[in-house]
């Protein structure tokens, strides 16, 4: 009989015996404790802590190691040629993930490849080393970062990025103030695309890296007329920058 008579006359459905078997069996303790790993390891602050360690170690190795010596002591003799500019280009992109100044490294592709190769190379490793920051960003930090974006400026600019990705990474790629690492965090915070973002970096960074290269390749001549045109256009852009960062500091004070 699955129905039983309640006091108020009314029925009620007895629970068979089969199901009331499982539902009284306990879940092994091993099996629960392993849940609980996974949710914790998993969860966003979990992950987070992951990339700070990464990242961490990635600019710890830089440190210790000092790759800038391969510059000093001269590229591997075994590697020339294109192959040299594709190791070198995956080396780029990898150190701009630790942090190492994108400047010295495009000056670096100019000495070791000249001016076409270098920027070839360069324009890799940008792109590179920024879509290795934007998937780390986006998978470790995104969950546990987007719920700080409170401040009115961090919404402002989240809701900048997320809405228009494109125009506003490449101007940020165009504009000489902004950080490279810093921009590829906050964009991987954001909800912009991975595509748009890529490609933002990759026609935003041309007239930089060119002229760092060219400079680069250049170094041997200062007085050429193309290494004063690359020096030129290093420091326009940048004087540029401060002048309006002056003229707007008004409003960044405001609250």
């Amino acid at each position: 009989m699955l129905d039983a008579t309640t006091r108020s006359g009314g029925t009620a459905t007895a629970t068979p015996p089969a199901l009331a078997t499982e539902l009284a069996l306990p879940v092994p303790a091993p099996v629960r404790l392993t849940a609980r790993c996974t949710r914790v390891l998993l969860s966003p602050w979990s992950r987070l802590s992951l990339l700070v360690a990464l990242l961490a170690g990635a600019a710890s190795t830089v440190l210790l190691f000092e790759p800038q010596r391969l510059l000093s002591d001269g590229w591997p003799p075994q590697l020339g040629g294109v192959t040299a500019a594709v190791v070198f280009g995956v080396a780029y992109g990898l150190c701009t993930v630790a942090f190492v100044p994108r400047p010295l490294l495009n000056l670096a592709a100019g000495a070791l490849f000249g001016s076409q190769l270098g920027l070839a190379s360069a324009l890799a490793g940008t792109v590179l080393g920024a879509g290795i920051a934007f998937g780390l960003g986006r998978v470790l930090g995104q969950d546990a970062l987007r719920p700080l974006l409170r401040g009115r400026w961090l919404k402002a600019a989240d809701g900048q990025l997320s809405r228009h990705g494109f125009r506003s990474m490449l101007a940020a790629r165009l504009f000489p103030g902004v950080p490279f690492a810093a921009a590829n965090y906050c964009a991987a915070v954001s909800r912009m695309g991975c595509l748009p973002f890529l490609a933002a970096t990759a026609l935003g960074s041309i007239p930089n890296t060119a002229a760092y290269v060219v400079a680069g390749a250049r170094a041997s001549a200062p007085t050429s007329p193309a290494f004063v045109i690359a020096m030129a256009a290093i420091a326009l852009p940048g004087l540029a920058g401060a002048i309006v960062a002056w003229r707007k500091r008004h409003r960044l004070r405001r609250p």
